[in-house]
């Protein structure tokens, strides 16, 4: 039976997402079509999370192969939504384009009103110029690259080092920033940047600015930085390896050899997800700076901070780099806790209380399809890899938490936009810190909220094309990597873990 705390728990989470559904509703209904259509989007994404956690809430528990089934129904509806979504949308912006179109022409063609003409004798009203700091020729040409094709300029603001340039976007963001951005090139080589993005008013605005305000390369100091922290990391990898096998390293550093293998390991998750980042960044010739490894006592390292050191090109750009790492640490952890699973025996090298087990939906999940009944057992012998496994899939979720520049931030700016990362990333910290109060015996929330405020805080800067969005496959991708961050950090409830036969 579900217990008093445990019903209480689960109509709050039942409250919470159907106020988030209603919300997202009363917005949405004053976009019309367009709006409702994206809000089913939104419930569709939600729906398998919802139904996975209310039907675990319950005890009823689905396999892999009912959790497969609501996902890949989920991406299906998705993409057909998005299908609809867009087709509407082009609809809508032919409608608006010839309302445009003709509202120009009338403009043009009626003659000056006695509210618009100048009265006799009366001098006109004396323009004071707007200083930019853009260089006067410089300027023309800029202006000169617009069109009534690609984009009408219509007012020029001075920002930073250069000039936003508001008017009216006349086609595909993604093909209307290549031209700009090619006839800018023709004019001034790599003197300035493009930037095409959604300005204040909701509306698409150019921003140029000079190339000097291009992201830096890494300096010798941060690169001596970096190296202290590899070698922290390096050891508080092997003081965590020692910790799991009963010892304080520093206290017995002739016994460092013992601790080498799963150190090795750690570092093999760490190390794939830093190729995965590298691999997708040099698809699209984007440059990363060295890593910056992050070392902690408990579980070896967070991960590590790797800056842009060029512009993006776009949002999908900014979504398969932050989603490379992520993927490759996953699945070599993944495969780490399946494998050891599958070899975990009676004299395995740990053993671990059954209780274990329930700090995780995810493992817990997997542990009870491979290890069965032995789970019932009060201790449960289990292989190294399953620890190593566990300690990658924990620091994969704390660097997917959608917040500021961890991956899992990146992935939601990429996808929803930097307003719903900002909110996203204020929530998450709330998160934490509320979880840092109620269970101090664990530090990590803590610990990992003050390192995001000091050092991950702060979004992306815009990528040259802000406008276009990544396709709806990639999305679906980025919520299934937030749905494992959830089944991975959430634990099990003792009377939920019962009714899975975890613990003995």
């Amino acid at each position: 039976m579900i217990n008093a705390s445990e019903t209480t728990a689960i109509a709050a989470i039942v409250l919470v997402a159907l106020g988030i559904l209603a919300w997202g509703y009363n917005r949405a209904r004053t976009y019309g079509k367009l709006g409702i259509l994206a809000w089913l989007q939104s419930v569709i994404l939600m729906a398998p999370w919802l139904i996975f956690f209310g039907l675990f809430a319950a005890g009823i528990y689905l396999n892999l192969v009912g959790i497969l089934f609501l996902l890949v129904a989920s991406v299906v509806v998705y993409i057909y939504l998005g299908n609809r979504l867009r087709a509407e949308g082009q609809d809508a912006i032919l409608r608006e384009r010839a309302a445009q179109k003709l509202k120009d022409e009338r403009e043009t063609n009626l003659p000056p009103t006695s509210e618009t003409a100048p009265k006799t004798g009366e001098q006109p009203e004396a323009i004071v110029p707007e200083i930019l700091p853009i260089p006067e020729d410089d300027l023309k040409l800029i202006k000169g690259i617009f069109g009534i094709d690609t984009f009408f300029a219509t007012e020029t603001i001075s920002y930073q080092e250069g000039a936003i340039f508001k008017g009216n976007l006349r086609g595909e963001p993604e093909t209307v920033h290549a031209r700009l951005s090619e006839k800018l090139k023709e004019n001034f080589g790599e003197k300035y940047r493009l930037f095409m993005v959604e300005g204040t008013e909701g509306k698409p605005v150019v921003i140029v600015l000079p190339s000097t305000n291009d992201p830096q390369p890494t300096t010798l100091a941060q690169k001596n930085l970096a190296l202290v922290l590899l070698i922290a990391t390096i050891a508080t990898s092997l003081e965590s390896a020692g910790l799991l096998l009963g010892f304080d390293l520093f206290s017995n550093l002739g016994r460092y050899r013992e601790a080498i293998p799963l150190s090795l390991g750690l570092w093999a998750i760490l190390v794939a997800h830093e190729i995965g980042h590298r691999i997708a960044a040099k698809r699209y010739n984007i440059r990363l700076s060295v890593p910056f490894f992050l070392p902690t006592w408990q579980i070896g390292s967070f991960g590590a901070i790797t800056r842009f050191e060029s512009l993006l090109p776009n949002r999908t750009a900014l979504f398969d780099v932050a989603l490379a790492g992520p993927a490759f640490g996953g699945i070599v952890s993944l495969a780490m806790l399946v494998a050891g699973l599958i070899l975990s025996r009676p004299g395995s090298l740990f053993q671990v209380p059954s209780q274990f087990f329930q700090g995780s939906i995810l493992v817990g999940s997997l542990a009870r399809v491979v290890l069965g009944e032995q789970l019932q057992k009060a201790i449960v012998d289990v292989h190294p890899l399953t620890i190593l496994g566990w300690l990658g899939l924990v620091i994969t979720a704390l660097n997917l938490l959608p917040v500021g520049q961890l991956d899992g931030g990146r992935i939601v700016q990429a996808i929803y936009g930097r307003k719903i990362a900002r909110r996203t990333s204020i929530a998450t910290l709330v998160i934490l810190g509320l979880v840092a109060l109620i269970n101090p015996a664990n530090p990590i929330p803590l610990y990992w909220a003050v390192l995001i405020l000091f050092l991950q805080r702060d979004l992306e800067r815009p990528s040259l094309n802000e406008l276009t969005e990544p396709d709806d496959t990639r999305a679906a991708w980025g919520l299934l990597a937030l749905f494992l961050m959830l089944a991975t950090l959430i634990p099990l409830s003792p009377g939920l873990a019962g009714r899975l036969g975890i613990g003995g």
